[in-house]
């Protein structure tokens, strides 16, 4: 009975010990993540410019929200620049990381050098861009010249502001390069030559072994990305057009900030917060009921 008890006791005092390395843990996510949420769920629900208590007013700031043409404005903004920037970022990954998946000295520099974009601050990064951008003495614009090719104000009409503003933030794409490289590196190479002999080509084997074999990968990285790509237009459209021209690149997290932080209306941006989750919530679905249709119809 000794013998049979020991491991069930090792067991039990294993476990117990995994659970309390998770407390401090678990007490950080509910008092940074889920406390606020909570918090700023409450508040959209209230009027509240804090000099005075807050006060219920329902679906109030809702309903204010649905007359509100700023707020649709940014938020269509918000939703293009997340389309796009999820898409180049997923897609640059996956490509970069195919062509990367072996050895050689050239090979590391190179890796290194996709992930550099991605460890920069914000703000030297926007910075970067701005230099690089800038319709006189840029970078870009001045090889456009020299090869003949029509320069473009970059940052001063609505469509290129919008696209530059995706482009730059698809350059960030340092951790879903690492995330995919690591997956790619784990399929069993008696995979790649089972294919091979076969007789699959490049194109089957990539649909039939690497794709899904990638799928939970992707998928993990396009839920992230998907999430980040709505706060992360906040610092780029405030350093590189100041939010224009014409409100082209104000996006909802700078409405977000304007009415909280610069009008004190606490509970209209709450409100808009809680709009913002639920529609990278609804993304989010779109996309995983996308990949599940297309599993499906793979398997027929």
């Amino acid at each position: 009975m000794t013998v049979v008890l020991a491991p069930m006791r090792n067991r039990a005092s294993y476990r117990l010990q995994i659970h309390l390395l998770l407390v401090p843990y678990g007490l950080a996510l509910g008092l940074l993540v889920f406390a606020p949420m909570l918090y700023t769920l409450a508040l959209s629900f209230t009027e509240y410019d804090i000099f005075s208590p807050p006060r219920w007013i329902a679906l109030g700031n809702f309903t204010r929200l649905l007359s509100d043409s700023l707020f649709w404005t940014a938020l269509g903004n918000s939703l293009w620049f997340a389309l796009g920037t999820v898409l180049l970022r997923v897609a640059g990954a996956l490509l970069l990381a195919l062509a990367l998946n072996r050895d050689g000295r050239a090979i590391e520099f190179a890796r290194a050098v996709i992930y550099l974009p991605t460890i920069m601050p914000e703000v030297a990064y926007a910075l970067v861009w701005l230099l690089i951008l800038n319709p006189g003495y840029g970078p870009l614009n001045l090889a456009l010249g020299a090869v003949g090719l029509p320069q473009f104000p970059w940052l001063q009409t609505e469509f290129t502001a919008r696209l530059s503003l995706v482009v730059m933030s698809g350059f960030e794409l340092g951790e879903g390069f690492v995330l995919l490289l690591a997956a790619l590196q784990t399929i069993p190479h008696e995979l790649f030559e089972a294919s091979a002999l076969d007789g699959a080509s490049r194109a089957q084997t990539f649909r039939r072994v690497i794709w899904p074999l990638l799928v939970p990968s992707l998928l993990l990285l396009a839920f992230r990305d998907t999430a980040l790509s709505f706060y992360d237009s906040f610092a780029p459209s405030v350093i590189t057009t100041e939010t224009g021209p014409y409100y082209a690149t104000f996006f909802l997290p700078n409405y977000i900030f304007n009415k909280s932080f610069g009008l004190f209306q606490y509970g209209y941006g709450s409100a808009m917060t809680v709009c913002l989750y639920l529609v990278g919530l609804l993304l989010i679905a779109l996309q995983y009921g996308a990949l599940k249709r297309g599993q499906a119809s793979d398997e027929l």
